[in-house]
């Protein structure tokens, strides 16, 4: 199989589909890559590096996508690349297409064979294809929010974890999975103290028994997050319902009984926010004030660590791409049910049925 990596080229996203090391394993099994020149810059590798693990260097998108039958890539498709994608194409990356319309009726238009890495699922119930973006989502929501804690940049000025005579911060982290628990390792860690939310007492059980002294959880209703946001400091929305939109669990009046100067990261943005007044930001741009809350909702947190995160995005990826490259999308997905859960879109139809109902269709 001819497999194309192009550059990213949502804003400021450094990452890329393949490190070169996934190059040479798909290129030992016999398949061609071509990836577009500087593609891996941002992550650290150059064309050089691709080149000696036996990649094609070619000079634009467009000849990458002309030239393949499967794309592998890091973010969504954006306008400018939707006219490159070919009917039958595969498309193996990240979607998120519950909280794109445009996105989805692209990819209907398109005819393109679409597998969502945020959506393959293992029995248990797992997403291995998102974990390792979470667990890095998860850990800088906590860098960040101590960041805009800071009254240079609206916050209440205070420090996450306080200092002796001085108490530390109050962090509330909606939803116990693998970002709110990466996030919640983080803050407390740093010394703050943290109270993690979940419907799910199962879950809640096994945080409870694992976390340290200074992480408490509690069963998620809407009342319990009310009662809790007037003695907060830095919420993380970290909410996750497999493909479909995140709910939303601070309404816009609830922002009201938060002081001045809390900060609420939205990690669960690229899935519609679990926080109402969320809007996907940039790295460029990650943060706005509204009703005196501080805002983060970077719709990539992961690709301003793209040395870290590219590596273990493909660590996670490659054995599914290289399912895919070996036996064609169909014969992969119908002897790997995990896979065949990642397939959202093919042929103009919506497959998935979290997809599916965010649209009514």
């Amino acid at each position: 199989m001819i497999i194309g990596v192009p550059k990213e080229i949502k804003i400021q996203e450094y990452r890329v589909g393949l490190t070169p090391e996934g190059v040479d394993a798909l290129i030992r099994q016999g398949h061609t890559v071509n990836v577009e020149t500087k593609a891996g810059l941002g992550s650290g590798f150059s064309d050089e590096a691709y080149i000696k693990a036996g990649a094609t260097i070619l000079a634009t998108a467009k000849e990458v996508y002309t030239s393949t039958e499967m794309i592998i890539k890091v973010k969504e498709p954006l306008a400018a690349e939707f006219p490159l994608i070919k009917p039958g194409q595969i498309l193996f990356t990240y979607f998120h297409f519950a909280a794109s319309k445009e996105l989805t009726d692209a990819m209907m238009k398109s005819s393109a064979v679409c597998i969502a890495y945020e959506t393959v699922e293992l029995p248990d119930g797992s997403l291995p294809l998102l974990v390792p973006m979470s667990e890095v989502a998860g850990r800088m929501a906590v860098n960040v929010g101590a960041y805009y804690l800071g009254k240079p940049f609206g916050g209440k000025g205070k420090l996450l974890g306080g200092v002796p005579g001085v108490k530390p911060a109050e962090v509330l982290i909606i939803g116990g999975g693998i970002v709110g628990t990466q996030a919640a390792k983080m803050a407390a860690g740093l010394g703050a103290n943290v109270t993690i939310m979940d419907a799910n007492l199962t879950r809640l059980r096994y945080l409870s028994d694992v976390m340290p002294a200074n992480v408490v959880t509690q069963y998620s209703t809407l009342m319990a997050i009310q009662e809790k946001l007037p003695t907060v400091d830095l919420v993380i929305g970290a909410v996750l319902l497999h493909g479909a939109k995140a709910p939303h669990l601070i309404k816009k009046a609830d922002l009201a009984l938060m002081e001045a100067g809390t900060v609420v990261v939205d990690v669960a943005v690229d899935q519609g926010g679990c926080i109402e007044t969320c809007k996907p930001t940039t790295h460029e741009n990650p943060v706005y004030m509204e009703q005196n809350i501080l805002h983060y909702c970077v719709a990539n947190m992961p690709g301003a660590v793209p040395q870290t995160s590219t590596r273990a995005l493909t660590q996670a990826t490659l054995p599914y791409a290289i399912a895919i490259a070996n036996k064609g999308w169909e014969k992969a997905c119908v002897e790997n049910a995990a896979l065949a859960k990642g397939l959202n879109i093919k042929a103009g139809k919506i497959l998935h049925k979290g997809v599916a109902d965010a649209y009514n269709a």
